[in-house]
């Protein structure tokens, strides 16, 4: 019998940086070889492509505009009208995907993987936006979503008998220190002298919280590094220098890969500082712990916090309170035996509950579960490496 056919139904694919474009190639990759998985996702630009990248066939679908952060692709439901596809599991928020899989109606059963919810003004997600989930959530066979607190969003209220908790999960092997990657740790080590670093690593956008870091900052014997650009970065870095922080806060702005790694095996704490349910996860959390590291995160009601548990791997502020922030972060600046216990708990954490094996495992049950395909392989999956996700969003 042939392997089932999934077509994942993302916003976009790598090299496109962002968080859920992070998960779907991880799923693509990881799935295989138990199921035959493709991408069908949007272009920033206006010509369509079809390649393969790292043996997962992949869609781009060409776009008109972009009007904020959404391309427009008309013929993005011509596209899902008449791929092949046994299972779509399509990727959410995504108003692209869900106006054509709206006009498209394909047959096939689908999962929606909610990522996060859509924060937007009440009288654009009601008019706009609210119809078009209302009707995959509808439709769909499972609703999959990273952490049981998401189960509880609103938007899920009355699909929650539907919905199942797959956490994201990281491919270990990425994140094993190359002696490349050591090096370049140390050399940072080296060039921090006896002082604790903090680092963030994300989108310089509103939600992020790094205003609130940054205020809580002043006084405290550590230095701290921004990783990660976007529209807020000159605002904060003037903001920095109004604080006088500028000799104690390094905007490094995108990295690669490798540094990346790097900072996160150089650091002492990672700082998630989110003051909004756009932030439902943190995967970011996940890297530092993996790497051994404690976090200060924000209680949002999300998956953040489910992540990263109060006193064990790390600590837990209200979001906004650059008072309290302030009070953890002092705490572990000072506490280096406090740091090696967050972070050695972190780190068994991951180990236990968030890996790419398991993630992809848990997706082929599910498939089997809708399709009733009794051969997908629940074996041991060989997973690809994942990227770096939340520098990426």
């Amino acid at each position: 019998m042939s392997a089932l056919r999934i077509l994942h139904l993302g916003k976009y694919y790598p090299p496109a940086r962002g968080g859920i474009e992070t998960v779907v190639e991880s799923l693509c990759r990881g799935e295989r070889p138990a199921v035959e998985t493709r991408a069908l996702v949007l272009n920033k630009a206006r010509p369509t492509s079809e390649e393969v990248v790292d043996d997962v066939p992949v869609v781009r679908v060409g776009s008109v505009a972009t009007i904020g952060a959404v391309s427009v692709a008309p013929t993005l439901p011509l596209w899902l009208a008449r791929a092949q596809a046994d299972v779509i599991v399509l990727h959410e928020p995504n108003p692209m995907a869900l106006l054509a899989y709206a006009l498209a109606r394909p047959k096939a059963p689908l999962i929606v993987w909610f990522h996060s919810e859509v924060i937007r003004p009440r009288w654009q997600y009601r008019l706009f936006y609210e119809p078009l989930l209302a009707f995959a959530l509808r439709r769909a066979a499972r609703i999959v979503v990273a952490s049981p607190p998401m189960m509880d969003v609103p938007a899920l209220e009355r699909y929650r008998t539907k919905c199942t908790v797959v956490p994201y999960g990281l491919n270990l092997a990425r994140y094993e220190p190359t002696p490349q990657v050591a090096a370049k740790a140390q050399a940072i080590r080296r060039s921090v002298v006896d002082t604790p670093i903090l680092l963030f690593v994300g989108r310089l956008v509103g939600y992020k919280g790094v205003e609130v870091l940054l205020r809580a900052l002043p006084g405290l014997a550590a230095e701290t590094v921004i990783v990660g650009d976007g529209p807020l970065r000159h605002s904060l870095m003037a903001l920095a220098y109004d604080l006088g922080l500028s000799n104690r806060v390094r905007f490094v702005g995108e990295t690669s890969d490798e540094e990346l790694r790097a900072w996160y095996h150089a650091c002492d704490v990672l700082v998630l500082p989110s003051v909004s349910r756009q932030e439902a996860f943190g995967m970011v959390q996940l890297e530092a712990m993996l790497a051994g590291h404690p976090v200060v995160s924000t209680d949002l009601k999300t998956g953040v916090a489910w992540v990263n548990q109060h006193e064990s791997t790390g600590l837990i502020v209200r979001p906004g309170d650059a008072g309290e922030l302030r009070q953890a972060l002092t705490r572990l600046v000072a506490d280096p035996d406090l740091r090696d216990q967050f972070g050695a708990a972190g780190r068994a954490r991951v180990l236990e509950l968030f890996t790419a094996e398991q993630m992809c495992r848990s997706t082929l049950s599910i498939y089997r579960e809708v399709t009733g395909a009794a051969s997908v392989a629940c074996e041991p999956v060989t997973v690809a490496a994942s990227g770096i996700a939340e520098a990426r969003r």
